[in-house]
């Protein structure tokens, strides 16, 4: 439960596993408890009762720095800077090397796109990445999401903001990905025929 709700639950038990290089969807209504999985998995907040685990490690016993830097994230609205294409993919993992940012680019379908723009990966991509379209946008994130080499990557109603054959294409690249680098991933959302394009299974939170 919340510190602010006391008195009610936000997830009430709730277990279930996600196996190395699978892909588990977390599906239900608003309120469901989809985006509590995800904070605690983020360590935004530690459970009343129960215990998360990444690798066997309980979650309360990691660094909540190095817990994070083994979990990227997809969000439903991506957070572009007003810097570089390769700096906004780098911001995934600092250390990385312009190869790796590239390659990472080339995994996310975006390399093309920004080999196109005017300074190619040193054009300034704009405040929120305004120079972009919505699935460009999205493209950059889960090219900082694969960039980081995490562990785990979340992705929170990653094609909900993005118009019908957008949200096709990102779909299609989190599938094709799924099956070329064996991605372990917790893919949150709210509607069931997008999931079952990605999901290896599917976990269906209500009440």
């Amino acid at each position: 439960g919340y510190p602010a709700r006391p008195d009610s639950t936000a997830l009430d038990a709730c277990t279930f596993a996600v196996q190395p290089g699978e892909v588990v969807a977390l599906v239900g209504p608003s309120g469901a408890g989809k985006t509590t999985v995800l904070q605690l998995l983020l360590r935004f907040y530690d459970p009343d009762q129960g215990r998360l685990t990444l690798d066997g490690l309980d979650l309360k016993e990691l660094d909540p720095h190095a817990l994070r830097n083994a979990v990227g994230v997809v969000p439903q609205e991506t957070a572009l800077f007003a810097e570089t294409a390769l700096a906004n993919i780098r911001y995934g993992r600092p250390d990385a090397s312009d190869e790796e940012v590239k390659d990472a680019a080339r995994a996310a379908d975006a390399h093309r796109f920004i080999e196109a723009l005017p300074q190619g990966y040193d054009c300034q991509l704009g405040e929120k990445g305004a120079r972009l379209s919505g699935g460009q946008r999205q493209r950059i994130a889960i090219a900082r999401a694969i960039a980081a080499a995490p562990d785990l990557i979340i992705a929170d109603e990653p094609t909900s903001a993005l118009d019908v054959s957008i949200q096709a294409q990102i779909l299609d690249l989190l599938a094709d990905l799924k099956q070329e680098k064996r991605l372990t991933m917790l893919f949150i959302s709210h509607d069931l025929a997008v999931v079952r394009q990605v999901a290896d299974r599917v976990a269906v939170m209500r009440q």
